[in-house]
C-alpha cells in the first residue's frame, strides 16, 4: 500500500464502541494488515495530560470553549504525531472517536455553532478518516449499559459521562445531524443489535471500502 486507511468509530459513551473496534482490528489483522489503535482524547504523551484535565470531574467548571480548545489541542498533537506518520507508512488506524466527537459534543450539545468546525480545520490539518463507523443506540439505554460497565469494572463516571441525559440526548441529536452532513463517510449503524449483527454490519461497510467482491 503506498497509503494506509483510517477509521474512526463514533457514539455517546456505552454504545459498544470498545468491543467493536476489537472486530474492526481482528477483521485487518487477518487480512494481514498493520493495525493501530489510537483514541481520542490522547494517544500521546501530552494527549493523554490532556485527557486527564478533560475528564477529571473535579473540573467541573471548565468552560465549553475551554473544552473545545483542549480537544482540539489533544487531536492536532496526535494528528501530527501519529495519524500522519501512520498513513505514510501503510498502516490502517482505527482510532476511538475523532472529530465528530467534537461536532457531537462541542458543536451541538455545547451549542458552540460553527467556531468548532473551524477550529478543528487546523487540527486535523486535513486529515479525515476514510470511514466512519458510528454507533446509534437510545440515551436511556445507552446510559443503562455505561452505568453496568462501571458497575462491574469499579469504574467511576468521569466529568462527561457525568452529563445528564438531555445533554446525551443533544449529543445523540448531533451525531445523526453530523451523519446527514456526511452522509458518504459516516455509516450508521443500530447498537440495539447484538454484538454479533452489529459487527456483521460493520464487516458488510469494511468490504466495501476493501472493495471485496461478494460474489466470489
Amino acid at each position: 500500500m503506498q497509503k494506509g486507511i483510517f477509521i474512526t468509530i463514533e457514539g455517546q459513551d456505552g454504545v459498544g464502541k470498545s468491543t467493536q473496534i476489537e472486530f474492526i482490528k481482528n477483521y485487518f489483522t487477518n487480512k494481514n494488515f498493520d493495525v493501530v489503535l489510537l483514541r481520542e482524547p490522547g494517544s500521546t504523551d501530552i494527549g493523554e495530560k490532556i485527557r486527564d484535565i478533560l475528564l477529571d470531574k473535579n473540573n467541573k467548571n471548565m468552560s465549553h470553549v475551554t473544552e473545545m480548545f483542549l480537544y482540539a489541542a489533544a487531536r492536532s498533537q496526535m494528528v501530527h504525531e501519529k495519524i500522519i506518520p501512520y498513513l505514510e507508512q501503510g498502516k490502517v488506524i482505527i482510532c476511538d472517536r475523532y472529530v465528530d466527537s467534537s461536532y457531537a459534543y462541542q458543536e451541538y450539545a455545547r451549542n458552540l455553532g460553527d467556531c468548532v468546525r473551524v477550529v478543528n480545520e487546523y487540527a486535523t490539518e486535513g486529515v479525515m478518516p476514510d470511514i466512519t463507523i458510528l454507533l446509534l443506540l437510545d440515551v436511556l439505554e445507552s446510559k443503562n449499559r455505561l452505568n453496568k460497565f462501571n458497575k462491574d469494572t469499579n469504574s467511576s463516571l468521569d466529568r462527561i459521562e457525568l452529563e445528564g441525559i438531555t445533554f446525551q440526548q443533544k449529543v445523540l441529536d448531533g451525531y445523526i445531524a453530523i451523519a446527514d452532513r456526511y452522509k458518504d463517510r459516516i455509516k450508521r449503524i443500530n447498537a440495539s443489535q447484538t454484538i454479533e449483527e452489529v459487527s456483521l454490519d460493520i464487516k458488510d461497510h469494511l468490504d466495501k471500502l476493501l472493495g471485496v467482491n461478494h460474489a466470489l
